[in-house]
């Protein structure tokens, strides 16, 4: 049997391209894989998306296309309200209509990736994107809406043993009107306020816990606002745990906002910049949203999960 060995975190991080993805790997151990060219059927509101994310240890933290959400994709920048338009799959909730299936499922498509970097501290991808509508039935493309600059990086935490995903975007509306962006929450369902950078974990996460320098707990973390919050989760197979812990840039518009989190059901946590409140996108005047998403072996205990905030905090401070 061919086993991988554990990576130090003294090992470079490389990348391959397979012309529809990016794999991050550390010393012979993928990390990471950013799927920038989806196959998604429109439903589903196909958008680039990181599936899997593995710990150094080598536990994946991400599922994506689950059978209860198939639109879930491990983590991604997902927004079911923009206007009219659903940007994150399935049906859309509205005052009107409740959940349904309103043909208005559109489509972030990449465009290009204008740089691809060595920092020094790890690799940083720059992409641009187009946001189009649902194409019409009679097969004419979706409508132009929101044109995205987006950056992430992938670097080690050396002092906290983990690593650290690290997401920009830069959101501009090129549609000709102002776009309101929401959640079902804004739309009327309570304590549905989801829509930003959105994580899914696996199903043996279920029941698991969340912390933040509140404390710790489960489903009441949901709608909460903290700068940073964390998840430990179970794995099966080798039965160990595993965390990952968001940490929000402070100079986000609206920061700190609330975040969407859910144990009992599946495993879920999420940005939230949009759960309560709809954020106008005008012309002329972008919104950008930064994050830290810290993926770690183990357990969080109080010191260790200020630790990894520490740290998250300090890589996205000093990523340019």
């Amino acid at each position: 049997m061919t086993t991988t060995a554990q990576p130090t975190l003294t090992d470079t991080i490389t990348y391959a391209d397979d012309g529809r993805s990016l794999t991050f790997t550390v010393g012979t151990r993928d990390i990471a894989t950013y799927t920038y060219l989806p196959t998604d059927d429109q439903y589903e509101s196909p958008r680039p998306f990181f599936h899997p994310l593995t710990t150094l240890e080598g536990d994946d933290v991400t599922i994506s296309r689950p059978w209860d959400h198939v639109w879930h994709k491990g983590l991604s920048w997902a927004l079911p309200n923009v206007g009219e338009h659903n940007f994150w799959g399935g049906a859309t909730y509205t005052r009107q209509t409740g959940y349904a299936n309103l043909d208005n499922n559109g489509a972030m498509s990449h465009q290009a990736f204008t740089s691809i970097d060595d920092t020094g501290k790890g690799i940083t991808a720059a992409e641009t994107l187009l946001w189009t509508g649902q194409p019409s039935e009679a097969g004419q493309d979706g409508r132009p809406l929101i044109a995205e600059k987006r950056r992430f990086g992938i670097q080690l935490l050396p002092t906290v043993n983990a690593w650290a995903l690290l997401f920009e975007t830069e959101m501009s509306n090129v549609s000709g009107a102002e776009i309101g962006i929401g959640s079902p929450t804004t739309e009327g369902r309570d304590n549905a306020g989801y829509g930003g950078l959105f994580w899914r974990g696996p199903r043996s996460f279920t029941g698991g816990e969340f912390r933040s320098a509140a404390g710790t707990g489960a489903d009441e973390f949901m709608g909460t606002r903290s700068e940073w919050i964390a998840f430990t989760g179970q794995h099966d197979v080798t039965c160990r745990k595993s965390s990952i812990l968001f940490v929000e840039d402070q100079a986000n518009p609206g920061a700190s906002n609330q975040w969407f989190a859910r144990s009992s059901m599946f495993a879920c946590l999420g940005s939230a910049p949009f759960f309560s409140e709809v954020v106008p996108l005008k012309e002329n005047e972008p919104l950008t949203y930064r994050y830290a998403v810290v993926i770690a072996d183990g357990t969080v205990p109080e010191e260790r999960a200020a630790a990894l905030a520490d740290a998250a905090k300090a890589a996205l401070e000093g990523w340019a």
